[in-house]
């Protein structure tokens, strides 16, 4: 920990610089940080990750997730023979879509809120899967590895402009499904901007910026995103994380701006032990939503993987002390 604080100390010393790429900013990461963060997020040997795996059965797309952060973690590291088998994920995802360009889709059940429409519903999942795809292949095309996996990329891209065309046929029920929790607006916006840049779609790029313009509205008096009528500590990082991953390949100037009251609102919700404050939320650590029957808490990994971006990003010392403490204490918590 000692060698990692002493840069940090000198950061008012040393002339900041911005990493040039996403690519750079995950190699700039704390030793080891990238590595925790992705830990759970490898497929099991049917190829499923998040709740498909931990449930054993095949229930939506955006479950398989993890495994697009997974692959970005191994190609960072340069690990090829991990990210090979971390993309066993995306192949699986797509086995499971449709003529229509969505996902199959199967009930969540234990109660967990979510869409009631299952059209919503299976939007909602496609981009979020979409999401991280998109970014994965950013990721990808902005590393050394890039031939490595350049031929599956190439196979993937219709099969990626199915999912696009899908997800833009829903744009209405995002709007009216994810108004009220800005972090999905996030997620979208990611889907279709990433996904467009991997296609060179500027229709896609340009929903991406309608949707950010929109969760840009969504703030309370201090600038902080609004979730389901108040603040939420957990879905607060999220949105700075999302809008962050899409800001490093997608020009975001009113994003930008607005970045640093979210963060400072996020950094007085770290307690000085590295517990995230949930005393006032609207959804998180409050018991008043489900997740696969189990009630909904605070994302750890999201919280230290949004500071540590922001951090970075912008030279912040504060951002990256609060995500080591952060860390520290979910790591001693199991969380």
């Amino acid at each position: 920990m000692k060698r990692f604080l002493l840069p940090l100390l000198l950061l008012s010393a040393v002339p900041f610089k911005a990493p040039a790429s996403e690519y750079e900013l995950l190699k700039n990461f704390p030793a080891g940080r990238l590595a925790a963060l992705s830990a759970g997020d490898r497929p099991d040997a049917n190829g499923f990750t998040g709740g498909n795996r931990s449930e054993k059965r095949w229930m939506e797309a955006g479950m398989q997730r993890g495994g697009c952060r997974a692959v970005v973690a191994a190609v960072v590291a340069g690990n090829l023979a991990a990210a090979d088998d971390a993309w066993r994920a995306i192949d699986t995802a797509f086995a499971h879509q449709l003529p229509d360009g969505g996902f199959e889709s199967n009930p969540r059940g234990k109660g967990d809120i979510g869409p009631a429409d299952p059209h919503t519903a299976r939007v909602q999942a496609a981009f979020f899967f979409m999401q991280e795809l998109g970014r994965a292949v950013l990721v990808i095309r902005e590393s050394p590895h890039e031939a490595h996996f350049h031929a599956r990329i190439a196979a993937l891209e219709p099969k990626v402009r199915r999912g696009c065309a899908f997800i833009q046929a829903g744009y209405d029920t995002i709007i009216e499904n994810s108004s009220k929790a800005v972090n999905r607006l996030f997620i979208a916006a990611k889907a279709f901007g990433l996904c467009g840049l991997v296609l060179h779609d500027d229709q896609l790029v340009a929903t991406a910026h309608q949707l950010v313009a929109l969760a840009l509205t969504l703030r309370d008096e201090g600038g902080v995103f609004i979730e389901k009528g108040g603040r939420d500590s957990s879905y607060n990082a999220v949105s700075i994380l999302f809008g962050e991953q899409l800001a490093a390949h997608l020009a975001l100037p009113e994003f930008a701006a607005a970045l640093p009251a979210v963060v400072a609102w996020q950094l007085t919700m770290i307690r000085e032990s590295g517990e995230v404050d949930v005393s006032a939320n609207t959804r998180t650590g409050v018991g008043t939503e489900t997740y696969l029957g189990q009630s909904k808490g605070v994302n750890y990994n999201e919280v230290v993987f949004a500071l540590t971006h922001y951090g970075l990003e912008r030279g912040d010392a504060k951002a990256l002390a609060a995500a080591d403490k952060v860390l520290a204490w979910s790591q001693a918590k199991g969380k």
